[in-house]
């Protein structure tokens, strides 16, 4: 059976009205993992990944480049216990 992993990530840069949340949910769903993403008040986006640990690291790997019109200068990546706490993956408002 896969390691499940959670990843609390901060992603930085032109990442706010360029269908960051939206595309990131749909490749967060294609890899089966679970959590939300969200943007933040600051200009980044917030999103907790769960699920298999080459899931999740994948989820992050597409964070790094994010979707055509992102230009994505940071992502910070923080480990936290795995929780199982979510049954989808969902954009949070």
């Amino acid at each position: 059976m896969a390691k499940m992993v959670r990843a609390h990530l901060y992603i930085s840069g032109i990442v706010q009205g360029v269908f960051f949340r939206y595309t990131m949910t749909k490749v967060a769903r294609r890899h089966g993992v679970t959590g939300w993403v969200r943007n933040l008040p600051d200009g980044r986006v917030e999103a907790i990944v769960e699920g298999p640990e080459e899931s999740v690291k994948k989820v992050i790997e597409w964070a790094h480049r994010g979707p055509p019109m992102a230009v994505v200068k940071k992502v910070e990546v923080i480990w936290e216990p795995y929780k199982g706490e979510f049954s989808s993956f969902q954009i949070r408002y």
